[in-house]
């Protein structure tokens, strides 16, 4: 999920990591030169978490591995869908960061396939390459599934770009294994729910209040959407909560600086991430170190209500719409007005607050967010 490529980032960990280990991390050539950048040092970053249950050369993962995930039994169960999509926006200024969630079932337009959901781009593009080059003779499994990926990675990046109607700088994937490995590695995450809840699908079983949870759990944690008053969007937010708390506990907890934790985190990335070829891990660090100490808050996404499209539930969302909000939520924070010079001592007026879907997420002072 989505908190791994956080914590992969940061696996760079500065100025230890050589280039035998950097050189370990796949890198991708899916973002292309194509479509505008961002300016001024400002960055957006797009973080995708699969739901696959395959490793990165599209083997299964082990039957033991998939028991621990809880979920599910089979290799097929998620596809290649991405279940979860954030846009990370770095100011160049550094001002705090925001982060932008898109609910994975949006039906928007995915170039070459029409009216989907938005989650689907990725594994639509990867399913209709592997059938045209293996039209084309390819056999070799690891051929397919390299170029299948990458085909994938493209359209799923060029769907968001349209739909938010922002620049893309850089983006980082990884699947459910990664998750669990990173979570684990961090020896526990805090997390703080307003209430009891249980959910036999991703093994949710949790009281309430602030509670520490192991690599098992926290996947539960963030996999959970039955039981919840707002469903899937609660699960993004849950995502969003556990997503500060886990980069609050790297930079409070010294684990950006212990080597033996650094390259623990490097192996998993090693393992379970992809990034873009044109993104330095080093940078990554030094980017995702800023954002330790709750220097950054998280939205969700407006949509517009429910539907049914092709006999499937989607999300019905107002494009326009959607692009205008992300222009607010990302515009630059207004300073204060100086004080006039007549009247003395009149206040600075208070800068006017960012628009909001009325559910930010931000890092409470103990490092961990309560939500549903």
């Amino acid at each position: 999920m989505v908190v791994a490529c956080l914590l992969v980032a940061g696996a760079a960990l500065g100025y230890w990591v050589y280039d035998q280990a950097v050189n370990g991390v796949r890198t991708s050539d899916a973002l292309g030169d194509k479509g505008a950048r961002s300016t001024g040092g400002t960055q957006n970053i797009l973080l995708m978490g699969l739901d696959s249950r395959k490793d990165l050369n599209g083997n299964p993962l082990p039957k033991k591995i998939l028991e621990q995930l809880h979920a599910g039994a089979s290799s097929e169960v998620g596809g290649y869908n991405t279940n979860t999509l954030i846009l990370l926006h770095i100011p160049g200024d550094g001002s705090r960061a925001t982060g932008l969630s898109v609910p994975r079932d949006d039906l928007v337009d995915v170039p070459g396939f029409g009216k989907q959901k938005i989650k689907e781009a990725y594994g639509l593009a990867k399913a209709r390459e592997e059938d045209r080059l293996a039209a084309q003779g390819v056999k070799d499994h690891a051929e397919l599934e390299s170029k299948g990926r990458e085909a994938g990675r493209r359209t799923e990046i060029q769907t968001v770009r349209t739909f938010l109607g922002v620049p893309i700088d850089h983006f980082a994937e990884v699947n459910l294994a990664g998750f669990y490995d990173l979570a684990g590695a961090l020896d526990g995450v805090d997390v703080c729910l307003k209430h009891p809840t249980k959910d036999k699908n991703s093994g949710a079983d949790f009281p309430a209040g602030r509670q520490t949870l192991d690599a098992r759990q926290s996947l539960a944690f963030v996999r959970q959407r039955m039981n919840l008053p707002k469903g899937d969007l609660d699960r993004t937010r849950r995502q969003q909560a556990f997503l500060l708390s886990a980069v609050h506990k790297l930079e409070s907890s010294g684990t950006l600086d212990k080597i033996g934790r650094a390259y623990s985190l490097l192996d998993a990335a090693k393992r379970d991430i992809v990034i873009d070829k044109g993104w330095p891990l080093m940078d990554a660090a030094d980017q995702m170190k800023k954002l330790a100490g709750g220097n950054v808050s998280f939205q969700t996404l407006k949509i517009k209500g429910f539907g049914t499209y092709r006999q499937q539930s989607v999300n019905l969302v107002d494009p326009p719409a959607v692009r205008r909000q992300v222009q607010e939520l990302l515009r630059p924070a207004p300073s204060p007005r100086p004080s006039s010079p007549q009247g003395g001592g009149s206040k600075p007026a208070a800068p006017s607050p960012r628009p909001d879907s009325g559910d930010a997420t931000s890092l409470g002072g103990d490092g961990a967010p309560c939500v549903d």
